[in-house]
């Protein structure tokens, strides 16, 4: 089983983007920063936040659909705001989606949020609210179950370190998981987390005997050459003692967005 999970940044480097999602074989894709703009038939739009200018698909949610036709896709807004088409504001949703192949079950499922509440009237200051997602999946050919679990941590605009927030995201995506997982089933925890490796959330995730491959395996970040920055870490894959890991590998080539896909084969 194949588990890919990758901030999508809007599908920004669209067409690399979509190629790469297309034929990367993920039984199940775990995408942060996706967009939904209802109505809207223009494909690209602009997101602007004072001096940040950014392009945007209007849907990439549907471009990814249309891709993976074997797959049921889930998608969980956290927020809905503006975005411009030309001059003119539109309105667009801003959130998660898990795309899972149909040879899997879903037989469970929970989106709640880890920080603040759903907007519908703007993206709203930061740190703006973060929603996680959690799915409780059976393998028909194995008969196991896995549970899987992605979320898009909060952005701090004074950066990546520590917060009593983050901390509080942290403790609430555990219970989240809690509603979901039964006993010490398979766990894959994954996404954008917009923390350092050293953050506390590692060890109050921590508490459900997760592993966390990044840095466990010697990966020096998790950020493209698109990104200018310092501070290369923001995405994270976490597993139990109960998933038998094949290969992780943090994706490089090809470069579909400031962050690097990471890539997670399981027996």
């Amino acid at each position: 089983m194949r588990i890919i999970s990758l901030n999508a940044w809007g599908g920004k480097i669209h067409q690399p983007l979509i190629d790469y999602l297309a034929g990367a074989k993920a039984d199940i894709l775990c995408l942060q920063e996706v967009t939904r703009s209802v109505g809207v038939t223009s494909g690209w739009l602009e997101y602007r936040d004072g001096s940040h200018i950014l392009p945007q698909r209007a849907n990439l949610f549907d471009e990814v659909k249309a891709v993976l036709p074997e797959h049921d896709g889930i998608f969980a807004p956290a927020s809905r705001g503006e975005l411009l088409d030309g001059e003119t504001a539109v309105p667009s949703e801003f959130g998660l989606a898990t795309f899972v192949h149909r040879s899997l079950a879903i037989s469970g499922q929970a989106m709640d949020f880890v920080h603040g509440t759903f907007s519908p009237d703007g993206y709203g200051a930061h740190p703006r609210p973060r929603n996680a997602q959690v799915l409780r999946l059976l393998d028909y050919a194995s008969g196991r179950p896995l549970v899987v679990a992605q979320l898009h941590g909060l952005r701090d605009m004074a950066g990546k370190g520590d917060t009593s927030a983050r901390l509080a995201q942290a403790e609430a995506l555990v219970a989240l998981i809690g509603r979901i997982r039964k006993q010490d089933e398979p766990l894959v925890v994954c996404g954008d987390f917009n923390v350092l490796p050293d953050s506390a959330t590692f060890e109050i995730l921590g508490q459900l005997g997760l592993t966390e491959l990044v840095t466990s395996r010697g990966f020096a970040g998790t950020r493209t050459s698109l990104y200018p920055k310092d501070g290369r870490f923001a995405d994270y894959m976490l597993v139990s003692p109960g998933v038998s890991v094949t290969r992780f590998e943090v994706v490089r080539e090809p470069e579909v967005s400031d962050h690097c896909a990471l890539l997670l084969d399981i027996a």
